[in-house]
């Protein structure tokens, strides 16, 4: 499974860099493979494996900010392992035949 996730602290004030790079530490910490852009992580792995690490990022905004949203997307494929790699690519293969 691959879920793109964001967590972001809520009433905290308006620097929220330090809780999302603990968000992100915690992903990188578990070994998973993992990616972070300026909008989401993204980490792949087993359903549990992968919850618990969202929980675990999730749980380390809460310590520092009264609230937080958390937003989700999952791409469910079981026996599917490599697949952030896989799909990029494949759309790079796409774009270098045109």
């Amino acid at each position: 499974m691959i879920i793109a996730f964001s967590v972001t602290p809520l009433g905290a004030g308006a620097n929220v860099g330090r809780a999302v790079a603990e968000a992100v530490r915690i992903v990188r910490a578990s070994g998973l493979p993992n990616h972070t852009d300026a909008m989401f992580t993204t980490v792949e792995g087993e359903w549990d494996e992968v919850m618990g690490v969202v929980k675990q990022a999730t749980d380390a905004v809460i310590a520092v900010a009264p609230r937080c949203s958390l937003v989700l997307k999952a791409d469910i494929r079981p026996g599917v392992t490599d697949a952030m790699t896989a799909k990029v690519a494949t759309i790079e293969r796409y774009l270098a035949h045109e």
